[in-house]
């Protein structure tokens, strides 16, 4: 009897540690899981668009699918170009993953992803621009559409700023 007894307590208790939190999420078993890279904010990391002499910095403003792949891409090279009097674009390598990351109402100064698109957008003139699901906020910079122009035309390097 206390062998069945202690063997029910026994898997019992592995039931526990294995179910669901009572909101419905799963709990973490060690502390690996809870110290991966992956678990912190990537909220405030600054990512640096340099070409020659001169650079230009993002502050990361969100904590999305899209933000992290973003992230996880980097250091990379781009090309940016004018587009509409509105923003500078430059295309990526790939799409980003996206799923789960919110739209945006984008505003002066956001550097945005576009999904149809799968491109990157400075904006530097949102007037008349509205919340769009396709447009996901990445994060902010403060640099003058003319600041911006000595970036077009040429490679860009992308990375986090150390």
């Amino acid at each position: 009897m206390k062998r069945r007894t202690a063997a029910i307590l026994l898997l019992a208790s592995a039931l526990v540690s294995c179910s669901p939190s009572p909101t419905g999420e799963a709990t973490p078993t060690s502390a690996s899981e809870t110290s991966s890279p992956a678990a912190g904010s990537v909220v405030g990391t600054v990512v640096r668009f340099s070409a020659g002499s001169v650079s230009l910095d993002v502050t990361i403003g969100e904590d999305n699918p899209a933000t992290r792949d973003f992230l996880s891409m980097l250091p990379l090279t781009l090309t940016m170009e004018e587009f509409a009097g509105r923003e500078k674009i430059a295309d990526l390598p790939r799409p980003l993953d996206y799923e789960g990351s919110p739209g945006s109402d984008p505003q002066d100064g956001d550097l945005i992803y576009f999904v149809p698109w799968g491109n990157l957008g400075f904006y530097y003139n949102t007037s008349g621009i509205g919340f769009s699901d396709q447009t996901i906020h990445l994060g902010r910079y403060n640099a003058t559409p003319d600041e911006l122009a000595r970036f077009e035309g040429q490679e860009v390097r992308v990375e986090v700023n150390p």
